[in-house]
């Protein structure tokens, strides 16, 4: 019996599909493959190139790569695009550029113009925080059809005449450095955003300041830095999820602090009619200098997630704990990851004083929150599992208590500890994940 070539047979629009979900250099290799197979790889709608992801047939660069590498991949990938003979719809580039390779890349950019059809486009340089003249420099084409826009570790220019991404409907900065009227020609025009996302946004000469008016704006995620003179929302009717994150502030520095504590109370409060929130420890320790409006509340909000050292909290930063319980009437969901941290016999007697009390008048430990979810390191179980009994014993209608314990084991004493705590919830139950295994604790 003859041998019958099934997938050389397929629609030309099934092979084309195989090849989209194989490596660039995989791809391009199935053109000695048959006839039929030849030179298909043209074809293909998208790439994804990357010191992580396809170097096109270069050995796997364990260490720091050579100097001129970048250079002479952008060349490459340059011959690449070339040779596709359709609109290349999806790009993604990144590895380790600096400001040596803006010319080379801005090549590529101007060919991915001509090419036409772009919708979205990802850059990154993984230099991490260099200065802002290392950045390698992306001066953005007008693409008329780009829907979808990520950027990160380089500085942004745009073209003059540039009348904004009226297609955009993602856009994702970080650890950029763009000019304050440049960032606003990316944002204003841009009405169909549904995501935005600024984070590590510097400016090279003046602050930032960003007012954000979406109409369509769904999932907002911001830090706030040094860099940030304002923030405002003065309209964002459609939106359901926000972010808001903090640089780190040095111990001492007073003066930034009480700024960056007032632009956190005004962002926070701004974005009242979300659904889902997400804050991290120094956004709390920003509030935690905060008048904090008693009246406030979130009318909407149903998760919560904290990304917040348990160690590092003091009385001020438990009452903004508080606060937010207090605001969110019909919170169902908390998620809490404590950040690595150490104990100290100090914190341990804190903890106690400020978790394992009875609070009255929260309406969501009263009636809504059956979800708490607890990511840690378990370094000291007593301290640990005081905040576990907080929830235990105030909590009303807690239905499960999801524990993913990041260390290898899980003491008995912590299971012991939890046992003994005094539950509110008629059928409470605490799950403790640990290396692959799980134990149940059931309370009726």
């Amino acid at each position: 019996m003859e041998e019958v070539d099934r997938i050389s047979s397929l629609p030309k629009e099934i092979k084309i599909s195989i090849l989209s979900r194989l490596e660039v250099k995989d791809a391009v290799r199935t053109s000695a493959l048959a006839k039929s197979w030849r030179h298909l790889w043209t074809l293909l709608p998208s790439l994804r190139l990357g010191c992580y992801l396809d170097r096109l047939g270069d050995p796997p660069n364990r260490g720091f790569p050579p100097r001129l590498a970048p250079s002479i991949w952008i060349k490459r990938v340059h011959h690449l695009v070339s040779s596709l003979r359709n609109p290349l719809l999806h790009f993604e580039l990144s590895d380790y550029f600096r400001a040596g390779q803006s010319l080379l890349l801005q090549g590529l950019l101007d060919l991915l113009l001509q090419k036409g059809g772009v919708h979205s486009l990802t850059f990154s340089s993984l230099f991490g925080f260099p200065k802002y003249r290392d950045c390698v420099l992306v001066k953005l084409p007008s693409f008329p059809s780009l829907k979808e826009l990520t950027l990160f570790g380089c500085r942004v220019l745009l073209p003059t005449g540039f009348r904004g991404f009226h297609r955009l409907t993602t856009l994702k900065l970080q650890n950029v450095f763009i000019f304050n009227d440049d960032l606003n020609l990316l944002i204003h025009p841009s009405y169909n955003l549904t995501t935005l996302v600024m984070l590590d946004c510097m400016a090279p000469k003046y602050p930032l300041s960003v007012n954000i008016s979406l109409p369509l704006l769904r999932h907002l995620a911001f830090q706030i830095n040094g860099s940030i003179e304002k923030v405002s929302i003065t309209s964002a009717p459609c939106l359901e999820k926000a972010h808001i994150n903090v640089e780190e502030i040095e111990v001492g520095d007073d003066h930034r602090l009480q700024k960056l504590a007032r632009m956190t109370l005004r962002l926070l409060t701004s974005v009242a009619m979300v659904s889902s929130l997400r804050l991290d420890n120094s956004a709390f320790k920003c509030l935690s200098e905060c008048a904090l409006p008693i009246s406030f509340t979130f009318p909407r909000l149903r998760h919560l997630k904290l990304l917040l050292s348990i160690a590092s909290m003091d009385k001020s930063m438990f009452d903004v704990f508080l606060w937010l319980l207090r605001s969110m009437p019909f919170l169902e969901e908390l998620e809490w990851e404590s950040l690595h941290s150490t104990w100290t016999e100090r914190d341990a007697v804190l903890m106690k004083e400020l978790f394992l009390k009875r609070q009255d008048g929260l309406s969501c430990l009263n009636q809504t929150l059956k979800r708490v979810t607890m990511n840690m390191i378990i370094w000291d179980v007593m301290t640990s599992t005081t905040v576990f009994k907080f929830f235990l014993l105030n909590a009303n209608v807690l239905k499960l208590m999801k524990i993913v314990n990041w260390s290898s084991e899980v003491e008995p004493s912590m299971i012991e500890e939890l046992q003994k705590a005094e539950v509110t919830s008629s059928n409470a139950k605490v799950v403790i994940f640990f290396d692959k295994k799980d134990v149940t604790i059931n309370f009726k």
